[in-house]
């Protein structure tokens, strides 16, 4: 079992009563409050009327009930999982789980005692209208309500259109629940049967009386205006530390202030706080061509709202125009990234600070360990001329979701459509869930992406079913998934791969061996010829050295070191020793994939100290005023990617 995600503070109260949550141990009404259990990180958020419809609709179809009366407040909890799981927060109480199961492609509802007792015992239903109910004889109730299984010969009755693997509810011959868990049996087996195991508990209790449970609030109307006037004082606290952060950030940098907007609620969170607090700031924009439309369409609601200046930048089709050459983006390898939004980002700021930007964002620490190691205020290690600042690091999604209600900010329309984070519509590191939605939000897209992936699979040998289970967004499967393939008989081993089809291939023809005149030589070849021409126009070979061009021939000059590049795919390298060789070879290989693989992302741009280069017709152009540092050769797409296959 893997060891709880503690990102920071666990901060969901409840108070008693109000009925509401709290972000703190006070409500505003002056009553303490009590901690809730739930699992880290600990991010919660409100449901919104999808979610809580979504929650019926799967509680109907394995229950044949309803879980969530209307006027509830409902909050949802993400929690670590295969795919997208969230607990379920009513009345103070975590009432069970949603999770989405990629191996049968649905939604199931882990139902926990109290959201079992919601339906089976407070609601009064006639036991008759409700399905997968399991019935136990009372000798079996007590073992059964410690933690053990349910037994085949304990086993009174039971909903006959059980199926093995529902998620069931325990029950005893008076309709108490015991315990729920999966069924490792059906229905009929499990009363036909006189030996096995029926019912794999996960969560039991001792069977209570209904005039015994806590369900005395469960009658009362709720609405979020009930929490925001609970956490009122919170929020103030919250806000004007927010404020002060701003302030005081804002005068430490002579720098122009500037909010970057993603269309997210963090981003909008940040820019209302901003927007309170300073009077002259700029809202900037990195369309990354991958955007939902109702994200662009926000973009410039909210910049009409607060009549600021909007500055923009797109990546256009960089992404489609990529996507061949390095494959689909996984978790691990997110090229898209740099190229389609840190690309635009660099243009963005070259174009318009000249001397740089202070930028607040919409960062949190809940969101990711890498996050939440991050300090407040940093400079962004691919654009070296922004100093980035997050006035919300310390806030949870609710701190987030209650401020912007508070200030009826706008909030992007796809929260209210189940998503609970915005960004690039193709993103790898969405769960199979969310691909599904996009199949009745956005079908076209969906469409788009699925016949672009069965290509892509029917070009690697891979089946359909690899992109049917959302196996692309991984180059190795995480240990589960990977048992899951094998189960279904899904071959994730590439037959072909990009390298043998578009990709470029540099191999050495030669060891490292000693030169007659001295130093270390050696030879290496692309297998195909080069556009040196290209190369030239370009100048991606000056950060290697300086530079001596002639016809179908370059030679780069390093100290007393040198390389040379011919038109026919060709590389050789001479160094005092065979480090520097070697070194100065991966240079020069890497600076020509650089030039013939370009996209003019614009990532090495910011990077340059000596703002050498340019982007010119889609491709970057580097001047003379190169000083050979090599750092752009690093940070460039092509070269960080260069290995990648499916």
């Amino acid at each position: 079992m893997s060891k709880p995600l503690y990102l920071g503070k666990l901060m969901l109260y409840w108070c008693g009563s109000c009925n509401t949550p709290v972000l703190g141990e006070e409500c505003s009404c002056s009553s303490n409050t009590e901690k809730l259990e739930i699992t880290p990180p600990g991010d919660i958020r409100p449901a919104f009327e999808y979610d809580i419809d979504l929650i019926n609709s799967i509680a109907e179809k394995q229950f044949n009930a309803p879980l969530v009366s209307s006027g509830k407040v409902v909050l949802l909890n993400k929690i670590p999982s295969e795919d997208r799981m969230e607990e379920i927060v009513i009345d103070g109480e975590v009432i069970g789980n949603i999770r989405y199961e990629i191996e049968d492609l649905k939604w199931k509802l882990l139902l926990k005692i109290s959201g079992a007792r919601r339906l089976f015992q407070y609601k009064q239903t006639d036991k008759s209208d409700m399905k997968s109910w399991v019935i136990i004889d009372e000798s079996a109730v007590k073992p059964i309500a410690n933690s053990a299984n349910a037994l085949a010969p304990g086993i009174i009755d039971a909903d006959s259109d059980i199926h093995k693997g529902d998620e069931v509810v325990v029950l005893t011959p008076e309709g108490k629940v015991v315990a729920t868990g999966r069924a490792k049996m059906s229905g009929s087996e499990m009363v036909e049967s006189s030996r096995g195991e029926s019912v794999k508990t996960r969560w039991c209790d001792l069977p209570t009386s209904d005039e015994s449970s806590d369900s005395s609030n469960y009658g009362d109307v709720q609405n979020w205006n009930d929490v925001l006037e609970a956490n009122k004082h919170i929020m103030d606290k919250y806000i004007e530390r927010a404020h002060n952060f701003i302030k005081n950030v804002s005068s430490s940098y002579n720098l122009p202030v500037s909010v970057s907007y993603s269309g997210g609620k963090d981003s909008l969170a940040v820019l209302q706080l901003v927007n309170e607090c300073q009077d002259n700031f700029t809202i900037m924009f990195a369309d990354t061509g991958l955007e939902f439309p109702e994200t662009v369409e926000n973009t410039y609601l909210v910049a009409h709202k607060y009549n600021h200046e909007l500055k923009t930048e797109s990546a256009g089709n960089a992404f489609w125009d990529s996507i061949d050459d390095f494959g689909p983006p996984s978790i691990e390898a997110r090229w898209c990234c740099k190229i389609c939004k840190l690309g635009p980002i660099t243009k963005l700021i070259e174009n318009n600070f000249e001397n740089g930007c202070l930028t607040f964002i919409g960062q949190r620490k809940y969101e990711s360990g890498t996050r939440s190691k991050s300090k407040s205020v940093w400079r962004n290690p691919w654009v070296n001329n922004q100093i980035a600042a997050s006035p919300i690091q310390n806030w949870t999604a609710l701190h987030v979701w209650l401020y912007i209600f508070r200030a009826c900010a706008p909030y992007n329309p796809l929260y209210e459509k189940g998503f609970d984070r915005i960004g690039c519509w193709l993103c790898p590191s969405a769960s199979l869930a969310d691909f599904e939605r996009l199949k009745y939000t956005h079908p076209e897209m969906e469409k788009h992406l699925k016949d672009y992936l069965q290509d892509y699979a029917r070009r690697m040998g891979l089946s359909s079913d690899w992109v049917k289970y959302g196996l692309w967004r991984w180059k190795k499967l995480p240990p589960n998934i990977a048992k899951m393939a094998e189960r279904k008989g899904i071959d994730t081993v590439p037959k072909s791969n990009l390298k043998s089809q578009n990709k470029l291939t540099f191999t050495m023809t030669s060891g490292y061996n000693p030169c007659k005149s001295g130093g270390i030589i050696a030879e290496g070849s692309f297998g195909t010829s080069i556009n040196t021409e290209l190369i030239k126009n370009m100048g991606l070979l000056l950060p290697v050295g300086r530079v001596s061009y002639m016809d179908g021939a370059v030679s780069i000059f390093n100290n007393k070191d040198s390389v040379h590049v011919f038109a026919s795919g060709n590389i050789t390298s001479r160094g005092k020793n065979q480090k520097r060789s070697k070194k100065l070879m991966l240079k020069a290989e890497l600076s020509v994939r650089r030039a013939l693989k370009c996209t003019g992302c614009g990532v090495c741009v910011g990077h340059c100290p000596n703002n050498a280069i340019k982007i010119k017709n889609n491709t970057a152009v580097i001047g003379e005023n190169c000083t050979h540092c090599s750092a752009c050769i690093r940070v460039c797409p092509v070269v960080k990617y260069k290995d990648i296959t499916v």
